[in-house]
């Protein structure tokens, strides 16, 4: 990679190249993706190893050629890719701007510079998911000085055990469960409610119910949850372990919903001995038929609707989806009501 590395360099989503002309393709059933998904870059890479990520320090390979979500992620200059940006909300086919960080101290130096040079190009909404083993209390009126109106911190794990097993101690990563929930509080403090959001994984080991568990404990500090279903990355130390089934990650999904929107707390729900949902608590047939829960939840742009849809970042498109890039059409919603019913031990 030479010196291609952040803050001139950024690798960038293949969706989002796509929506900036910059890699050819079409996206299948005609999605379109409004946020563009940047992430710092070094030629030493990330120091965490999380064993489910692609770009964990354990997993082979040169790390520019490294998959994350699933998806490649080219390098681009980010005079281009600014420039690019600018072009696109003008038109409305960019609607936010989200950049990533890795397990590295610079690149908090380096996220805030990436978003000072978009927003003097553009007025776009700015998020940025951070490193909370590398972040600390004092960045957070930077960033929001930068031009960030929303913090996301991937928790992903969603109890100290599986954390730890997967993020901490167990893959002798750096990372550790308390302080990733001391930096939501810090991020909530500087940036306020409803503009943190925590990114947790189905599908690492938990029950139904410690998932829905950390969802309602985002909530109650303020903020909201977008959700990914595993995918195992080859050569990743979990490259085996099998995908949530749909039947679990549609009932979750649908929890997410009804938490965030505040239609119902965990309290009002059933669980059987396994830990699965088996009820909650009201009528559900109104959300099932409005297909918006098992959209994908992200960052909204600033007409309020999800800008970080990111389109068959969980599965390939031709695949069952998991999070739908947008609006369910009445096939899918009675297959998801099909679904979403259905156990497996």
């Amino acid at each position: 990679m030479g010196n291609n590395e952040s803050p001139d360099y950024v690798r960038m989503s293949l969706a989002a190249a796509m929506t900036l002309d910059l890699a050819p393709g079409r996206f299948y059933r005609d999605a379109k993706l409004y946020c563009i998904n940047l992430l710092v870059t070094y030629k030493d890479g990330c120091t965490a190893s999380c064993s489910y990520c692609g770009l964990s320090k354990l997993r082979p390979g040169k790390y520019e050629k490294k998959s994350f979500i699933r998806v490649k992620w080219p390098v681009f200059h980010i005079d281009l890719i600014s420039d690019r940006i600018s072009e696109k909300v003008k038109t409305g086919a960019v609607k936010r701007v989200c950049i990533s960080m890795v397990t590295r101290r610079r690149s908090v130096e380096d996220t805030i510079a990436l978003s000072k040079l978009i927003r003097s190009k553009s007025d776009v909404p700015i998020s940025y998911l951070i490193s909370p083993t590398v972040v600390q209390a004092g960045d957070f009126p930077k960033f929001k000085d930068a031009g960030a109106d929303k913090i996301g911190i991937a928790i992903d794990a969603v109890t100290e055990d599986i954390f730890n097993e997967h993020r901490g101690v167990g893959v002798k990563g750096p990372h550790k469960w308390q302080r990733y929930w001391d930096c939501f509080d810090e991020a909530l403090e500087c940036f306020g409610k409803g503009n943190v959001g925590s990114h947790f994984m189905v599908g690492l080991g938990e029950t139904e119910q410690e998932e829905v568990e950390s969802i309602q404990r985002v909530r109650d500090l303020g903020g909201d949850t977008h959700l990914f279903a595993f995918f195992p990355e080859a050569d990743s130390k979990l490259e085996d372990l099998p995908r949530p089934t749909l039947p679990t990650y549609r009932r979750i999904q649908l929890a997410r919903y009804l938490i965030d929107n505040d239609i119902i707390r965990i309290d009002k729900m059933e669980f059987n001995k396994n830990g699965q949902i088996t009820g909650y608590g009201i009528d559900i047939e109104e959300y099932l038929l409005s297909g918006k829960p098992f959209m994908t939840s992200g960052c909204v742009g600033n007409d309020g609707e999800v800008a970080c849809n990111r389109p068959f970042a969980n599965e390939k498109p031709s695949e069952e989806l998991r999070n739908f890039p947008f609006q369910p059409d009445s096939e899918d919603i009675e297959k998801i009501k099909q679904e979403i019913w259905q156990y497996t031990t």
